[in-house]
């Protein structure tokens, strides 16, 4: 920020963390107030530091000359009359090497930069780059001086953790344009690296030549896939292939396509994140993006220590690697998480347009909403449902839709790239139907539910087969033909016939007992649990069982499918019980064999042996 901004606007009313503003009229007229436009508010008291304060606000609605902001932090101390600097810029990120191994709150702003600047309190009112703007990268051009770019195309590239970052033409480039000059060397993100000059003949040689470095700005509410859309670029491809997450209960029943949506609701305790820090350690990706929308401090810290210690199992790495952590608290100001959600999107799409495949798990997006709720509140919007905003309903939409696969349309360096979003749902006591739970379930293509039940029995995950489903199924269905056997979909949709009816006599036994069922029925209650036990649950703390790959699982698969099927001549229930309770056991210490080693083949041999 400027030594002496330029005041164009002053605070008429506050309320909370909503300020309305009122434009000041000079003799060269006022300054036009637009929508979303990001602004700073001044407060005339000083920071105890003697520091002026800019508080970092986002314009929400205008009326005339007067406009309604929220602030992304405490307006405390902000009174009527204080002075407003307009940006005349839209609320944007950072683009560029360095954005990986970084935790960010929801403003992108360095977390462990503002720790070692300013200790363990965050002061208010500061503003950091997101990017560090003193180290230099390696820049290897991959044009030459002539050639024609358009946005998103590749210019270069420089080395960021294993990945080639790619540097890539402005994403709001209309048209064609020449490159005059590039250079090769080592530069930091602020110095330019090239320029590139209008082609004549086209509508956009008014314009000047443009330098450009290693790093661009790009509002996170304008999808950046859709701007390459617009301008012809890029187009979106049809998701094909599944998100492999090594968790059986996902992959093998209900499949995410990768470039797909997905949602996790669930009671508090009932292991989301557990579940979504090994989706993100063991998932198929390259990038993972995790958005701390509003979860508890605790939560996040323990996100934030973990990560740098554990092993990346692709790379032998540290995960924080190939790692973003967005964390907004629900101790943090309310329109941080709002907005922060929208960050972690932008900076997943921004590695997607290079043709990595990115993974996104946003916590929880019930606080997210909540979050959009407090704000509606204080802008005296008519309600919707449990008063959340009437909008809520497409802004889920609006953020899901974001995912995807992107292909550019640069046929000499065409690439495609994935972005999979995963949003975790944190509703009251448990209950589905509220409108969250219930919008996102109308805009994804996975729902696994949670279950309190299956937490309280120690289940893992609490996945519940019963209520959870995949609409991914048919058009990935050509892809598990081919890589599990043309008889995939069948055997699982036998094993999900028998859970139901498993569960239906497991109903009957708690009214009648087991006296009062067939031994038909105990027996089908019998392979029930146990392809419960040995298949859907999984040990998260074993260093076998956490990680289950596709061979694996269908090998598994095919032994259920034996077991199933094979006629137990028995009529006494107590004699069934064991014979399952055995042949459990055996079947979970083979979960915890290497494949195909001496434990694992002799486990085998039992298994047949029991079936004799």
């Amino acid at each position: 920020m400027d030594t002496k901004p330029k005041i164009t606007a002053r605070v008429v009313a506050v309320q909370d963390d909503l300020v309305t503003i009122e434009s000041i009229t000079t003799e060269n007229g006022s300054h036009p107030l637009t929508k979303n436009e990001v602004i700073y508010i001044l407060p005339s008291r000083l920071a105890d530091d003697g520091r002026q304060e800019y508080l970092k606000a986002e314009i929400l609605r205008i009326s005339g000359n007067r406009a309604d902001a929220q602030v992304y932090e405490s307006t405390s101390g902000v009174g009527v009359s204080d002075s407003v600097v307009q940006t005349d810029e839209l609320l944007s990120v950072e683009l560029g090497p360095g954005l990986l191994g970084t935790v960010y709150d929801g403003l992108q702003n360095p977390l462990n930069e503002l720790s070692n600047q300013y200790g363990t309190f965050l002061p208010r009112g500061v503003d950091l780059s997101a990017l560090d703007h003193s180290r230099k990268w390696l820049f290897n051009p991959s044009v030459k001086a002539g050639d024609i770019v358009r946005a998103g195309d590749e210019l270069g590239w420089v080395a960021e953790s294993r990945f080639n970052h790619l540097i890539m033409a402005p994403f709001d480039l209309l048209g064609p344009w020449k490159i005059s000059w590039i250079q090769k060397g080592s530069f930091t993100v602020e110095e330019n690296v090239l320029e590139i000059v209008p082609v004549s003949d086209e509508v956009n040689s008014v314009q000047a030549p443009r330098l450009i470095g290693l790093k661009q700005r790009w509002p996170i509410r304008i999808p950046i896939g859709k701007s390459l859309i617009q301008r012809s670029q890029a187009e979106r491809g049809y998701p094909t292939h599944p998100l492999v997450t090594t968790i059986r209960l996902i992959d093998t029943f209900f499949p995410i396509a990768k470039g797909g949506t997905a949602c996790i609701p669930g009671p508090f305790g009932a292991g989301k994140t557990v579940l979504q820090g090994l989706i993100s350690r063991y998932s198929d990706v390259d990038i993972v993006i995790v958005v701390a929308c509003g979860e508890r401090a605790g939560e996040v810290v323990e996100t934030i220590r973990e990560f740098p210690n554990l092993q990346d199992p692709k790379t032998g790495g540290t995960l924080m690697e190939r790692t973003i952590i967005i964390c907004n608290t629900s101790s943090m100001p309310v329109a941080a998480r709002e907005a922060s959600i929208y960050t972690g999107i932008t900076l997943g799409e921004y590695y997607q347009s290079m043709g990595l495949d990115v993974l996104l798990i946003a916590d929880s997006t019930s606080r997210w909403a909540q979050a959009m709720r407090e704000t509606s509140g204080r802008l005296e919007e008519i309600p919707g449902e449990e008063a959340f905003p009437a909008y809520l309903d497409s802004s889920i939409k609006s953020v899901y839709e974001r995912a995807g696969i992107l292909t550019t349309m640069n046929v000499e360096k065409s690439r495609s790239g994935s972005l999979t979003m995963i949003g975790t749902v944190s509703p009251a006591g448990g209950n589905f139907e509220e409108p969250v739970t219930q919008s996102t379930l109308s805009t994804v293509k996975t729902f696994l539910g949670l279950s309190s039940d299956r937490a309280y029995r120690r289940f893992y995950p609490a996945i519940d087969p019963l209520i959870s489903w995949s609409r991914y199924v048919p058009q990935l269905k050509d892809w598990y033909v081919n890589n599990m056997g043309e008889d995939w979909l069948p055997r699982i949709n036998k094993l999900k016939q028998i859970l139901t009816k498993g569960e239906d006599v497991r109903s009957m036994m708690q009214v009648a007992g087991e006296e009062g069922i067939t031994v038909d029925d105990f027996i089908l209650h019998q392979r029930a649990e146990f392809i419960d036990r040995i298949f859907l649950q999984q040990d998260a703390f074993d260093s076998v069982g956490v990680s289950v790959p596709l061979e694996r699982q269908n090998a598994l698969l095919n032994l259920i499918d034996e077991i199933c099927v094979y006629d137990l001549k028995c009529s006494d229930k107590t004699e069934i019980r064991e014979w399952f309770t055995e042949l459990t056991n055996i079947v979970k210490n083979l979960n915890y064999s290497k494949m195909n080693d001496v434990g694992y083949n002799n486990y085998i041999s039992k298994i047949k042996e029991m079936m004799k």
